[in-house]
């Protein structure tokens, strides 16, 4: 078995083939070819005298288009004999040789022909030099008008083929001796040592060889990344999403964009109107306060609109990047601003009112306290960190006590939860006061699950006036009316509130009113 391979070190295109033998053709032999470098190996045709026998193949003398043929095996004539393959003839037929299906019939890294066996004169003879009879002489076209020859010296002239219509064939010089290289110089966006794909920011649509009969090129056609991206790819499902229109994908959008024609600003960044959005500085950053401002939907980051740069702000809070309260709201804080408890506006800091004479600062001084307390309960103690009472500040801040009159006036208020609570102490935290209670009764609640047992009331009022009103004081038990705060699940009292001492009587009839008047 003989074998003559061609290692061609680039991807060509095979077109067609002519073997001139100067002795008598051989009896059987192959064609082969590899487009991964001689990693695997697939049959272009199969040549044998008798193509049954030799192959188990039919012969396309009889049946056209089979791989096998008998028409080159003949030990005649003696020397001179032709063996002619072109790869695009039957079974592998194509009118444009620059389709997909030609080309990946005509693509090959590698070509082989393996001599089976010898040639077999049956009697007849033929007369040529011995030194003739070791070797064959070859003639192969890789490609259109590009030929290879090979002797017994192994020989090789090879040329590059670039994609017609795509690009221009100019010699490039080698440092190696008698060697000269051809390079493709690309047209029509396209790129690659054969020109043979398009150029990184010129994938919008799939890559096409020029019209085989026309010449005519099919130029590649650039993403629509305004400006934003040096590369694209070609994705083939957004391609058919768009009805063969756009299939680029933007890669590594810039300047803070994103999206497959990196379209959009990034989250945290907004457009700018006044520039075109090619520009660089075209999506600017927002510029919202950490605290002021809420998470947009579906979001787990704060973000203004990428439209306008407004951010989103909790309750109470305004301005274009939330970084203050609204007109009415002081507090500023992690959960907005809160209302004044008011008939003016107060200050925005300290929430205390404008204009008041009540306005008055806590003072902590612990006068003397004595309550009568269920031998059940703990004695109360003050601790220095407990710090709200009516009892602990000047005569300056004066509770009205308050009486259950008018049903109606008590619904209108539409009080949220109504409870029986026993104060156990209240804890100055700065920002806010929060009173410790035991709830004893639960005679109304509406959003928010209260159950008995140990609970915190919120004195909003404590805070924002100065003043400790309603009264709350430790160890006593009473009956609370006040609003659910469902967002933080706080239980609020403030001046709206209803708060009074317990008695069983005051009980019984708030519980009628609840059932028969609200």
């Amino acid at each position: 078995r003989e074998t003559i391979r061609l290692d061609l070190e680039a991807t060509f295109y095979f077109t067609h083939l002519i073997l001139v033998f100067k002795s008598p053709r051989p009896a059987a032999m192959v064609l082969e070819r590899s487009q991964d470098f001689g990693e695997t190996w697939m049959p272009y045709k199969y040549f044998a005298a008798n193509c049954s026998a030799t192959f188990g193949l039919e012969d396309d003398v009889s049946q056209r288009g089979a791989i096998c043929t008998s028409r080159y095996s003949s030990p005649f004539p003696c020397t001179g004999g032709e063996v002619i393959y072109r790869a695009l003839s039957p079974p592998y037929a194509a009118e444009d040789p620059y389709s997909a299906e030609a080309q990946a019939q005509l693509k090959i890294t590698n070509l082989r022909l393996s001599v089976l066996e010898g040639c077999v004169l049956a009697g007849a003879s033929c007369f040529y030099p011995y030194e003739m009879r070791s070797h064959y002489q070859l003639m192969a076209s890789l490609s259109r008008n590009q030929f290879y020859q090979l002797s017994v010296s192994c020989s090789i002239l090879p040329f590059l083929s670039c994609t017609p219509a795509s690009a221009a064939l100019f010699l490039h010089p080698s440092p190696a001796l008698n060697r000269v290289h051809g390079k493709c110089m690309c047209k029509h966006n396209t790129a690659g040592s054969h020109c043979q794909h398009c150029a990184p920011l010129y994938n919008d649509q799939p890559w096409q060889a020029a019209d085989g009969k026309t010449g005519a090129p099919k130029e590649c056609q650039s993403c629509k990344c305004n400006g934003h991206a040096d590369t694209c790819h070609f994705d083939m499902d957004a391609w058919l999403a768009s009805g063969n229109r756009s299939g680029g994908i933007c890669d590594n959008c810039q300047h803070n964009t994103e999206g497959q024609h990196c379209q959009r600003c990034k989250p945290g960044f907004y457009r700018d109107l006044r520039k075109p959005f090619s520009a660089p500085d075209a999506c600017k950053p927002c510029s919202c306060h950490p605290l002021g401002s809420a998470a947009l939907p579906l979001g787990p980051r704060t973000f203004c609109d990428p439209s306008t740069g407004d951010c989103p702000c909790k309750p109470g809070v305004a301005g274009p990047h939330c970084d203050r309260c609204l007109p009415g709201y002081w507090g500023f804080g992690a959960y907005g601003c809160r209302p004044c408890d008011c008939a003016r506006s107060c200050d925005p800091r300290t929430g205390d009112c404008r204009s008041s004479s009540s306005d008055v600062a806590w003072h902590h001084e612990v006068p003397p306290f004595q309550a009568v307390l269920n031998e059940s309960e703990p004695t109360w103690s003050w601790e220095d960190e407990q710090g709200f009472s009516a009892l602990r500040h000047s005569g300056k801040c004066e509770c009205k006590e308050q009486v259950l009159g008018n049903p109606k006036v008590f619904c209108g208020m539409k009080y949220t939860y109504v409870i029986k609570t026993k104060i156990l102490s209240a804890h100055d935290k700065g920002s806010h006061a929060e009173v410790n209670v035991k709830i004893k009764k639960v005679l109304k609640s509406t959003k928010l699950k209260i159950l008995r047992g140990k609970r915190t009331l919120y004195p909003e009022s404590w805070t924002n006036r100065g003043c400790t009103c309603p009264i709350l004081n430790p160890g006593l038990e009473y009956l609370v009316a006040g609003h659910e705060d469902v967002r933080t699940g706080r239980l609020i009292v403030n001046m709206k509130s209803f708060v009074h001492q317990w008695k069983s009587a005051l009980g019984r009839k708030v519980l009628e009113i609840l059932k028969s008047d609200c």
